[in-house]
């Protein structure tokens, strides 16, 4: 909630790969690109044998500097936005909620990819650096003495920085699992999903972004509901 306590501060936290896009974007592009070592770094990763940043470093060390214009070429001509993705947008602004992307990904295609969106200064991603002859990754937000995990990108660092804000996460898979504790509303889907029903944790469910926007509109409404009821109750402004 806002620390004012008048107007509440809403805050929406969403994942890139297999999110925003229908796939994930790091395994397509070393399905693409890599040789076929990934596969046992990503497994790795999936089943938390190895830490993100490790596995996600080595599988980016597999490709060439050398290639870096034709992977933009190919993110931008492959990658599927979800549906829905542009009206949810529109539709949080409109409520007043502030819409951040926070992504495990690269900017190497992110950036590009979410370019028709109007989001300058509202991404966080890894950073890919081509200065050797492999393509090395850059990790400018790590985790903080909060986090449990070794996260590369760490989500629950980046949202404790929002402060008392009430805040929504939107993601699908391992890199969302801790940032999940710290959310108001989870919206998932894939692992996320599982993790959530295997801990307990309530979470709304989503194959398009359309789904997404009535669930968070929707518990943004009773926040805000909520806040005008105390403030009626208590005589406050």
């Amino acid at each position: 909630m806002g620390c004012d306590g008048m107007t509440p501060r809403g805050v929406v936290v969403c994942d890139f790969d297999g999110t925003i896009t229908e796939r994930d974007m790091i395994v397509s592009i070393m399905e693409r690109f890599a040789p076929p070592e990934w596969e046992a770094l990503g497994k790795a990763v999936v089943e938390r044998r190895m830490s993100v940043r490790e596995g996600v470093g080595r599988m980016f060390a597999l490709l060439p500097s050398s290639r870096r214009e034709e992977i933009v070429d190919f993110a931008l001509k492959t990658a599927r936005i979800r549906p829905g993705f542009p009206e949810f947008l529109a539709a949080a602004w409109r409520a007043g909620l502030e819409f951040y992307v926070v992504s495990g990904g690269i900017d190497l295609f992110v950036l590009p990819i979410l370019s028709p969106f109007r989001l300058d200064g509202k991404i966080y991603c890894n950073r890919a650096a081509f200065d050797e002859e492999r393509i090395r990754i850059e990790w400018p937000h790590p985790c903080g003495p909060g986090c449990k995990g070794d996260c590369g990108l760490c989500k629950p660092t980046i949202m404790e920085g929002f402060g008392g804000a009430w805040t929504v996460l939107v993601g699908d898979g391992v890199t969302d699992f801790l940032a999940a504790e710290r959310a108001d509303l989870v919206v998932a889907r894939d692992g996320l999903l599982r993790r959530c029903l295997e801990l307990g944790r309530p979470a709304a469910s989503f194959e398009t972004f359309y789904e997404v926007r009535d669930a968070v509109l929707a518990a943004w409404d009773a926040v805000r509901a909520g806040r005008s009821a105390e403030r009626a109750k208590g005589g406050g402004p």
